[in-house]
């Protein structure tokens, strides 16, 4: 990283949700590297406390269930709390659900649908609500390249996408007059816990073509998102493996 990237979020104020693990996790340690001071939330408490002592006194962690509604809704109240303002929200919290429809229970898409879609609004109705009165700010949603392209092996998962990349893009219109930047980063698979519920044969294959995305690539286009000029929006990154092309 370059000295100017050290810097790039000097005295800026992030929350990452999911970010015990996976592009949360990532996406946390880049924003510290960046300058920023980062609250980190996520339900495992273990491993978000190991992950804010790894990353040193930038970053604070804030033990939420997001899936619980009365704890969605201190999600603002707590980053305030532990950091005193907001500048940053990276609404990345997200579960996976993949294989036959049929074989989905109802519970499993019931929470998927919470968290992929209704958590995420929640949380950036929130944060706008904020930075509306406080000089505006940034909110990068994690989707997904399932969320262009009909993606035949995850319905559900897919859906939830495409329905939380046209909530950022309907929200960014707007926000946008209140200083408020809104965009999504939409990878292609990438080596996270979430693609444990991958069928085998299907997670067998991206390995052997080299179809996967490192977490750390997807925490410097946040970088990039980020790092822009305040005239500038990056409203979607898409990024995926060079493999898909072939």
């Amino acid at each position: 990283m370059t000295a100017g990237a050290s810097s790039a979020l000097q005295g800026r104020v992030a929350a990452v949700t999911g970010a015990a693990s996976g592009i949360g996790r990532a996406c946390a340690e880049a924003l510290v590297g960046a300058g920023a001071s980062v609250v980190l939330i996520d339900r495992q408490a273990q491993a978000l406390q190991a992950v804010c002592e790894a990353l040193g006194p930038a970053a604070h962690p804030v033990v939420l269930d997001l899936l619980d509604s009365a704890q969605c809704a201190r999600l603002v109240p707590e980053v305030l709390r532990v950091a005193g303002r907001l500048d940053i929200l990276h609404a990345n919290a997200g579960v996976y659900l993949g294989g036959e429809l049929v074989d989905a229970s109802h519970e499993a898409i019931d929470r998927l649908v919470q968290l992929n879609v209704g958590v995420v609004m929640k949380n950036v109705r929130d944060a706008v609500a904020h930075m509306r009165l406080h000089g505006g700010g940034d909110i990068v949603v994690t989707s997904s390249l399932a969320a262009h392209f009909p993606t035949p092996w995850e319905p559900v998962y897919a859906a939830s996408k495409w329905a939380i990349d046209c909530f950022v893009q309907t929200t960014r219109r707007q926000v946008f007059r209140h200083g408020i930047r809104v965009g999504a980063l939409s990878p292609g698979p990438v080596v996270t816990g979430l693609l444990a519920d991958w069928p085998a044969d299907k997670l067998a294959q991206a390995r052997a073509e080299g179809s996967l995305i490192e977490p750390q690539d997807v925490a410097q286009a946040l970088l990039f998102m980020l790092s822009r000029p305040r005239g500038l929006t990056v409203r979607d990154i898409i990024l995926m493996p060079s493999a898909f092309d072939l």
